[in-house]
């Protein structure tokens, strides 16, 4: 166990039980981005189970939820929980991170405690607590196992996230991993993780480039757009398309040994609630629980697929 682990599962003992909470109620406001894509609606639903889970747990604190559709409700939204709602703690994960970041460090500089979760800000510090999963482990697992499928190389494209910082380290890790490998990104655009961005972007590609040996779409819900761009333009020179985060459609591709969807990557969107809970304990403990928590990325193959397959998850 990392030292970073220990300490919050220390933390975690201290706040459940010792019973050391807090005399005064206080507000934990939780700002995330609406459900735009399969991921985000997952990360929802496990945020909305935690406020409710700890609501119950802990009868000193209060939470705010909102969900924003884009960056600008989402300001709106913090600006809105510190002014009517005097907050303690913030849990955000931002829609995107550029314009979240000197909002987000305002708070901060209130004396809010700052839980920042997946889309870290694009000023490194401000925050008390980052949550996330490995992003460029992430980008590392993915551009290993191309380069395991494609040991000969081969003309790949590769599909982005939302500009984040998250994303940024996510290419980073895929091209560190294939270098000298014999693969070559021939096209990269944003896809902004989501299905019909994908099935647009993948469309530019088939247009533009007569051979594809494969496409890392780098997420589950961009690869769905892929696979149908890819369906509707009748080609059958890509070999497979490999993207992330463990949605259950796809992990059950894994399990039935799918050609086109052959392995998936790990980032699971209950992170979120990961984030609340361990806000909950800086709140009514002194236990300490700053710094980083990583949540590790793991390569989902028809051997271990059914480990990671829920069927009942929202994603």
């Amino acid at each position: 166990m990392s030292y970073m682990k220990t300490i919050l599962a220390s933390a975690a003992v201290a706040a459940l039980g010792t019973g050391a909470f807090a005399q005064d109620t206080k507000v934990i406001g939780v700002s995330i981005p609406a459900a735009t894509h399969g991921w985000a609606g997952g990360m929802n639903f496990h945020a909305q189970e935690a406020v409710e889970r700890l609501e119950a747990v802990y009868p000193d604190l209060d939470f705010v939820l909102a969900t924003a559709s884009d960056p600008g409700k989402q300001v709106n939204d913090i600006e809105d929980m510190v002014a009517t709602r005097n907050i303690s703690a913030l849990v955000v994960l931002p829609f995107e991170s550029e314009p979240l970041t000197g909002p987000v460090q305002s708070v901060a500089e209130s004396g809010v405690w700052v839980t920042v979760v997946d889309r870290g800000l694009s000023v490194d510090g401000i925050e008390d607590l980052y949550v996330a999963g490995d992003n460029p482990g992430f980008g590392r697992v993915s551009g290993e196992y191309m380069v395991s499928k494609m040991p000969d190389g081969g003309k790949i494209v590769a599909l982005r996230g939302i500009p984040t910082t998250i994303d940024n380290e996510r290419v980073a890790g895929f091209e560190a991993a294939i270098e000298g490998s014999g693969i070559e990104i021939i096209d990269m655009e944003h896809g902004n993780w989501n299905r019909d961005d994908s099935f647009n972007v993948m469309q530019d590609f088939l247009q533009k480039h007569e051979e594809i040996d494969a496409v890392w779409a780098s997420d589950d819900d961009m690869a769905v757009g892929v696979l149908a761009a890819i369906e509707a333009a009748g080609r059958d020179d890509i070999q497979f398309v490999l993207g992330g985060a463990g949605m259950k459609e796809m992990v059950k591709r894994v399990m039935d040994g799918d050609s086109m969807i052959p392995a998936d990557v790990t980032y699971p969107p209950s992170m979120i609630a990961t984030a609340i809970e361990l806000t909950a304990v800086g709140m009514t403990s002194t236990a300490p629980v700053s710094g980083t928590f990583t949540i590790g990325s793991v390569l989902i193959t028809p051997e271990n697929a059914e480990q990671f397959y829920y069927p009942d998850s929202p994603f």
